[in-house]
């Protein structure tokens, strides 16, 4: 954009959505026109009452205060002799509400603005500018009310005001074209049953926890209202239940004009399985005039998974759709409450995972860049990303710095460039990922362990459920300073894989991780060691205590998994790891950290059949507890729905939270086998090793890659496995059998039976 000068309404009205209009004529031939549009809030455009582009909710989420992403679109074939261009701004994330603070709003701004530059290009060579400048004029639009959280009221009685001419703004921000993918409507689920409830509610179940909105095609009388609210799950009477979505609303209002319509919000969104149809016209009602529309980033899909085993396939579906629901322009942590937030930690615990189940990389390309933006100058990562804080009791409130979230700084561009192979997503972000391992080679008391110092706060093993014995804590009971400790280590780790891949000089972190490591076995490993084989050993309250015990099934699976032992001391380790699970019950008492690594560390040590032990699991805490409970997505908790049938708690309890979704990269790397070599990103180098189970029966699995479908199939028949591998051109494949047999090939089809 050449001239870029920001508009608002010289009126403001709470929560409304308002329109922006030019009137502008082409008096000469048309070659070429195009327009290009940004707005603080979220804006649809409309030229000679044509909608431009497919996208929804542009021009996204970023920190609007740093950067805001600007959309062009090509509108040679709508340009009339006389042409109008309606731009309708909602406050969106910018100006609506945003956070789980209540009552914070106007983060960004406490009004809309909009933005726009038509260039047309004549046949004779010449060009015309159009911006956004004070003889633009200004209109309240039907849609009266909207709110990312609080839903959205459509007037279609509504008659437009003129408000006068357009008013400067002085917003000082930085515009990018867009970088990200667009938000567009995907699916559309019809309704699985209309219900009464037992305290005589009609609510609508569409038989898949999502993100969206619902449309209704009806003709109602003037004035009458549909007004709905949403739910991911009924309580155990089956009753209507939306307590967790604490204060977001999520009401949605159609205000009917006696004529056939599709109503559906356009400026906010709601997660939800069912909807409460709190007002409906006196009609019948027809399920076939009401549809669910699924929203998210148009990512395209390149994972598919398939077992002999149909909870473990409902399972991976859970996953697919955590991952549809949670990445809507930012990986959220839940699509529903009043939150919606680009939590760290979730995103990077499951990168890889969604690497695998679809093509993520243009949608991380917008997501580094607003992290490189909103990192400190001190290379400190906060915990939500684009940033969001609020002031509390007069003191400023940040979502806090802590291991394994800010993390997300070096592993998520680690995890893309081994998917995809793009050097550019080393390149762009390396000197984040520095700056990430230098502020924590900086914190603390400890110069090779990440200590906390007396006001840092980390979120530990979040939501693990080993601590005094109960499953309602937030906080797992694994040393926060082991945690933060092992991800130094992995931060050091990653720059130095990073920088070899870049042909840069990162010899001052190589020794620095041989410094870390030492010091990490010092001070934990040895200590560990101790107590596995002497538990009566004295040691500090660090290691024995009731708050931080050390021997923990998170702790062993980080050590396991991020080689932080000798040679001769994986064996013990990995063998109380076991002892542990055996010891719940062959349950995991893992939270957000421990999670992601505990099947992959036992399957490195040889135990396999303990990893499947975990996985097959259907009591609580497991993967498959959830399933049986009805699950459509992956929970927040293990136990959301508890045994018998009440619920975790109102203040934290998402039924659509992805994170414990990462266990899809075990069925992919390890029940299918398929995973990349080190030193092989972007499906270069590839090593194929199933690990079949009986009780799975088969495995389908194929993955698009950049270079081609990778597949790897086996089935059981009779007493023998039956192995199908599929290897693009241009990789190279190590396979491994379960009988020791190991063969490097390159592009082609191979079986093979043991």
């Amino acid at each position: 954009m050449k001239n870029i000068q920001w508009i608002k309404s010289p009126v403001d009205k709470d929560g409304a959505a308002f329109i922006f209009a030019k009137t502008f004529n082409t008096v000469k031939e048309v070659e070429n026109a195009v327009v290009s549009i940004s707005s603080v809030g979220v804006y649809k455009a409309v030229l000679g009452g044509q909608k431009i582009g497919n996208q929804i909710l542009t021009p996204g989420y970023t920190s609007y205060d740093k950067r805001i992403q600007f959309n062009t679109y090509d509108i040679t074939d709508k340009i009339k002799n006389e042409n109008n261009l309606e731009i309708t701004v909602a406050p969106g994330w910018a100006v609506g509400h945003l956070g789980y603070k209540k009552d914070c709003r106007n983060f960004y701004s406490d009004h809309v603005i909009a933005v726009a530059e038509i260039e047309i290009t004549y046949t004779d060579g010449t060009c015309e500018l159009i911006n956004t400048d004070g003889t633009w004029s200004v209109y309240t639009s039907p849609v009266v009310y909207s709110d990312i959280y609080m839903g959205e009221t459509f007037d279609a009685t509504y008659e437009p005001e003129f408000l006068g001419t357009a008013v400067l703004d002085n917003f000082n921000t930085t515009l990018i074209p867009q970088e990200g993918e667009d938000i567009v409507e995907h699916e559309r689920l019809a309704p699985v049953e209309l219900i009464i409830t037992p305290k005589g509610e009609r609510v609508i179940d569409f038989g898949q926890n999502m993100t969206g909105y619902v449309e209704f095609n009806v003709k109602g009388k003037k004035g009458e209202k549909i007004v709905t609210t949403c739910a991911e799950v009924l309580d155990k009477d089956g009753n209507f239940y939306n307590a967790n979505y604490r204060n977001a609303k999520n009401k949605i209002t159609f205000i009917l004009d006696g004529t056939q319509r599709r109503y559906k919000p356009e400026f906010s969104f709601q997660g939800f399985r069912y909807i409460r149809l709190e007002e409906y016209p006196d009609m019948p009602i027809n399920l076939d005039d009401i549809r669910a529309i699924v929203v998210h980033s148009d990512i395209e899909r390149t994972g598919y998974f398939e077992c002999g085993y149909e909870k473990i396939n409902q399972l991976y579906h859970n996953i697919i759709w955590g991952q549809k629901s949670n990445y809507l322009d930012v990986p959220t942590d839940c699509p529903q409450r009043d939150e919606r937030l680009g939590w760290t930690g979730d995103t990077q615990v499951f990168c890889r995972t969604a690497a695998l189940n679809f093509n993520v990389s243009k949608f991380f390309e917008k997501w580094l860049g607003d992290l490189r933006v909103d990192q400190r100058e001190d290379g400190a990562i906060l915990g939500v990303c684009p940033e969001w804080h609020t002031y509390e009791k007069g003191a400023l409130y940040q979502t806090r710095i802590s291991a394994a979230w800010g993390d997300a700084a070096v592993i998520v561009p680690w995890e893309i460039y081994r998917a995809y192979g793009d050097k550019n997503f080393l390149e762009k972000n390396f000197e984040m990922m520095k700056k990430w391992a230098d502020f924590i080679h900086g914190s603390g008391p400890e110069e090779f362990l990440w200590i906390r110092a007396e006001n840092e706060y980390h979120y530990g093993d979040w939501l693990g459920i080993d601590i005094d014995g109960g499953s309602d804590s937030c906080e797992g009971a694994t040393s926060k300073n082991l945690i933060s400790s092992v991800y130094f280590a992995n931060a050091v780790d990653i720059v130095v894989k990073a920088g070899e891949e870049l042909g840069k000089d990162v010899s001052e972190y190589r020794e620095l991780y041989k410094k870390i490591f030492a010091r990490f076995h010092e001070y934990f490993v040895e200590k560990i060691i101790k107590l596995i084989c002497d538990p009566e050993h004295e040691c500090e309250e660090e290691f024995r205590g009731k708050v931080h015990p050390n021997v923990t099934q998170t702790s062993l699976s980080l050590i396991l998994y991020f080689k932080l032992y000798l040679p001769e001391e994986k064996e013990i380790i990995a063998n109380k790891l076991e002892e542990l699970i055996h010891a719940y019950g062959d349950r995991m008492t893992t939270g957000f950290v421990g999670t992601p690594y505990i099947l992959h560390a036992l399957t490195k040590s040889g135990k396999s059949d303990v990893a499947y032990t975990l996985l097959f699991q259907n009591k609580n805490p497991s993967w498959l507890y959830s399933v049986e409970k009805g699950a459509t997505t992956m929970w927040e908790h293990w136990n959301g729905i508890k045994e018998d049938g009440s619920f975790w708690s109102d203040s934290m309890n998402s039924f659509n939270h992805y994170a414990y979704g990462a266990v899809g990269d075990w069925l992919y790397g390890t029940v299918a086998g398929i995973s990349v070599c080190e030193n092989g990103a972007g499906y270069k180098k590839i090593v194929l090793q199933p690990h079949p189970d009986k009780r799975l029966g088969f495995v389908n699995c194929t993955v698009d890659t950049v270079r081609g479908k990778v597949q790897s199939n086996w089935y059981y028949k009779c007493d023998k496995v039956y192995f199908e591998f599929t290897v693009p051109q241009g990789t190279e494949a190590k396979i491994v059998l379960p009988n020791g047999y190991t063969e490097t090939v390159r592009g082609g089809k191979y079986m093979y039976i043991v």
